[in-house]
C-alpha cells in the first residue's frame, strides 16, 4: 500500500515548513539529498505537513479512482458522511442538498456518522463508569492512536478499547445493507485512510474520501447544488453525535458532565496541546487522575482533508446550529430503539505497540552539532524555534539522529552567507589587484609555461620509472605530486583515491601516511633539515624514508622504499637505477636551469632526490 502522505520532489521548493510542523520527526533531510522525504513508518498521518506546504508539494493517498470503481461495479454502495459537513460545506445552503449531491454520484444510500458517534459515546460512558481507577485516552482520532502506538508504547494499554465512530458506523451499515455492500467514508481526516485498512478496522469501510476529494468528484461529474432536489440521510439518525467535530462534542453526546470540579475527563485538541497532554499523562497520570479526550486537530472542525483551515470559532458555531436543527427534527423514541438495537454489537478493539522511537544520540554527537551551528554555550542557545524545534539542543539532537541537516538553522545559514560574502569581497579585490600584473606577464608566462610543460613531462617520466616512492607536499602537508610507486606503498586507500585524483594531488598526507612519517615532513619544513634513511614499520612492511626540504617552510619531498619489495632487495637493480640517475643528472639539471626562476622548485626537488640517493648509495 502506498504511504498515506508523500512529497513530490518535482514540486518541492525546500522551504522545510513540513519538517518544522511534523510532531514526530517523520520527515527527513539527509545530507546530499535534494529534497525532504516522508518516512512512512514514522508518519502518524496527522496532515500537518500537508496543510503547511506553501508549494503544494505534499499529497495524500488518492481514493477517488477506487471509489469510482465501486460506484460502477453494480454492487450496493453506501456513503458514510462525517458530521463535519456543517463546518466544511458552508457554501451549500442546506445539508439536504449535499446529501442529494452525494446520491447523484451513484451512492444507493447515504448515512450520517453522527449515529455512530452516539453509539461510541455510550460505550465511553460505560467504560469510564467501570474504570475502577484506571485512566483512559480516547481512541477516536487515528493520528492520536498512531502517535501513542509508535512513540508512547507504554500507554498503549491506556487507549480506550473502543472503535472510532467511523468504524462503528461501518459496522452498523454492513449489518443493514449486507457484507457485500461497499462502504465509503467521507470525512475531514487523512489518516482515516489507514484506519480503514487496519486489521482492527474490521474491514467494514472499503474506501475513505476526504472532503477535498468529494469536492473534486462533484467537479468531475458536474454535480451542483442547483441541479438537485432535497434528500435526507438514511436512518438510523443521530442525536447529539452531530457535535462530534467539536473536541468535547462526544462527551456531550455521552451525557458526561464537563464541570471543572466534577468532570473526570480532560479534553485537549491541536498539535501542541495534545502532545503536552500525552506527555503529562505519561509522566503524571497518578497525580492528574483523569481520562483524556484527545483530538490531534482542533477537533474535526478544521481537519487536513478539508478545504478550510481557518475561522475556527465561526465554524464551531456552524456545527452548533446544524446540531440544533438535527436534534429538533429527531424522533427520540425511534432513536432510543435504534440505540438499544445497534448498541448490542461488539464495538471493542485492540491496539498494538509499533515502537518507532530512535535511540538518543550520545552527548558528544549533540555537542558536535551545536559547535557546528555556533551554539557552544548556554548563553548562545537562544532557542528561537525558527527551525521548528523547541530548543537548539533538540534541533542538534535531531541532526545527530540523521533526520535533518544543520542548514535548517537560519542563523547558521546567515552566518555562512555573511562569511561567504566577505570571502568573496576579499577574493574580488585580490583578483582586481592582480589583473594588471597578469596582463603584463602574460607573454612571459606563456613561454615559461611551455618550458615548464616540457620539463614537467621529463621529470614526471623519470619519477614514474623510479622503483622508490616519491612524494612532494606543501606546508599544509597537501600532496603536490607523487609517483605510482609511492601510491602503491601508501596502500589500498591511496590507490582508490588515485583512481579519482591522479597523483593524489591535494590529498592530505595525514590521512595517507602514519604519524611518524608525516611528522618527518613537519620537521623538515620547519627546521629546513633533511631526515635521511629512517626505517619505519608500516603494517607488515619496513619502509626506508628520507625527507628533505625543497623550500623552507613551503615545500618538502620524500623518497620512500619498501625494503621488502623485490626491487629493493635486488642490490644490482638499485645500483643500476642509481647509475641511470647519475648519468641523467646533468641533463635534468640543465632542464631545470632552462625553466628559470619559475622552475626553481623542480630543480631543487631533483637535486634533493639525487642527493638522497647518493647518500643512500654511500651507506650501502
Amino acid at each position: 500500500m502506498d504511504p498515506v502522505i508523500y512529497i513530490d520532489p518535482d514540486k518541492c521548493t525546500n522551504s522545510y515548513s513540513c519538517i518544522r510542523v511534523c510532531p514526530v520527526k517523520a520527515i527527513e533531510v539527509k545530507a546530499g539529498s535534494e529534497h525532504p522525504a516522508v518516512i512512512p513508518g514514522r508518519c502518524i498521518g496527522c496532515g500537518q505537513c500537508y496543510i503547511s506546504c506553501s508549494s503544494d508539494a505534499i499529497f495524500f493517498r488518492d481514493s477517488i479512482s477506487q471509489t469510482r470503481a465501486f460506484l460502477g461495479n453494480g454492487t450496493k454502495n453506501i456513503a458514510l458522511v462525517a458530521p463535519s459537513i456543517a463546518s466544511e460545506f458552508d457554501d451549500i445552503t442546506d445539508y439536504r442538498k449535499l446529501v442529494a449531491m452525494i446520491r447523484a454520484l451513484g451512492f444507493d444510500h447515504v448515512h450520517e456518522v453522527s449515529f455512530g458517534v452516539d453509539i461510541v459515546a455510550a460505550k465511553y460512558r460505560e467504560l469510564f463508569e467501570k474504570a475502577e481507577g484506571k485512566n483512559y485516552i480516547t481512541s477516536n482520532c487515528p493520528a492520536i492512536v498512531k502517535q501513542i502506538e509508535k512513540y508512547y508504547p507504554g500507554l498503549v494499554s491506556n487507549l480506550a478499547p473502543v472503535v472510532s465512530p467511523m468504524i462503528a458506523s461501518g459496522m452498523i451499515t454492513k449489518e443493514i445493507h449486507g457484507k457485500e455492500s461497499k462502504v465509503v467514508y467521507i470525512g475531514p481526516c487523512i489518516d482515516s485512510k489507514d484506519e480503514a485498512i487496519d486489521p482492527e478496522g474490521k474491514g467494514v469501510v472499503d474506501s475513505v474520501l476526504t472532503f477535498i476529494e468529494l469536492r473534486q468528484l462533484f467537479k468531475k461529474e458536474g454535480i451542483e447544488e442547483k441541479k438537485v432536489k432535497f434528500s435526507d440521510f438514511d436512518p438510523p439518525h443521530g442525536n447529539y453525535g452531530a457535535l462530534y467535530p467539536i473536541p468535547a462534542g462526544i462527551l456531550y453526546a455521552a451525557g458526561i458532565k464537563r464541570d471543572v470540579m466534577e468532570s473526570g475527563i480532560i479534553t485537549a485538541s491541536g498539535k501542541e496541546d495534545t502532545t503536552e497532554a500525552i506527555n503529562d499523562f505519561n509522566s503524571h497520570i497518578d497525580d492528574i487522575r483523569h481520562h483524556f479526550n484527545l483530538f490531534f486537530c482542533q477537533g474535526c472542525l478544521l481537519g487536513p482533508g478539508m478545504d478550510h483551515h481557518n475561522e475556527r470559532y465561526r465554524r464551531r458555531n456552524l456545527v452548533r446550529l446544524y446540531t440544533r436543527k438535527r436534534v429538533k427534527e429527531l424522533d427520540m423514541k425511534q432513536w432510543e430503539k435504534d440505540m438499544e438495537k445497534w448498541g448490542k454489537l461488539d464495538y471493542s478493539r485492540k491496539f498494538s505497540v509499533n515502537d518507532r522511537r530512535i535511540p538518543s544520540p550520545p552527548e558528544s554527537a549533540i555537542n558536535e552539532v551545536l559547535k557546528i551551528i555556533g551554539k557552544t554555550g548556554d548563553d548562545t542557545e537562544d532557542n528561537c524555534r525558527a527551525c521548528g524545534y523547541e530548543s537548539c539542543r533538540d534541533f542538534a539532537k535531531t541532526v545527530a539522529m540523521g533526520l535533518t541537516i544543520p542548514e535548517m538553522c537560519h542563523k547558521y545559514n546567515i552566518r555562512n552567507k555573511q562569511e561567504y560574502i566577505e570571502k568573496l569581497r576579499v577574493t574580488n579585490k585580490k583578483l582586481s589587484d592582480t589583473q594588471a600584473a597578469l596582463r603584463k606577464s602574460e607573454s612571459i608566462a606563456r613561454r615559461e609555461k611551455e618550458l615548464a610543460q616540457e620539463a614537467s613531462e621529463t621529470v614526471n617520466s623519470m619519477l614514474e620509472k623510479l622503483p622508490s616512492g616519491v612524494v612532494i607536499a606543501d606546508e599544509n602537508l597537501k600532496v603536490l605530486h607523487s609517483n605510482n610507486t609511492f601510491i602503491k606503498i601508501a596502500g589500498e586507500d591511496a590507490v582508490n583515491i588515485a583512481d579519482v585524483i591522479p597523483g593524489l594531488r591535494g590529498a592530505d598526507l595525514k590521512s595517507i601516511l602514519p604519524f611518524n612519517v608525516y611528522n618527518m615532513f613537519t620537521y623538515a619544513l620547519r627546521q629546513d633539515e633533511s631526515v635521511i634513511n629512517r626505517d619505519v614499520k608500516y603494517d607488515d612492511r619496513l619502509l626506508n624514508v628520507s625527507v628533505f626540504p625543497i623550500r623552507k617552510n613551503k615545500i618538502a619531498g620524500a623518497v620512500i622504499r619498501d625494503m621488502f619489495s623485490p626491487e629493493v632487495q635486488r642490490e644490482e637493480s638499485i645500483n643500476r637505477i642509481n647509475d641511470v640517475i647519475e648519468k641523467n643528472l646533468d641533463m635534468v639539471q640543465k632542464i631545470g636551469f632552462l625553466l628559470g626562476e619559475g622552475a626553481a622548485e623542480t630543480e631543487q626537488m631533483l637535486n634533493s632526490i639525487v642527493e638522497s640517493y647518493k647518500k643512500s648509495k654511500k651507506k650501502k
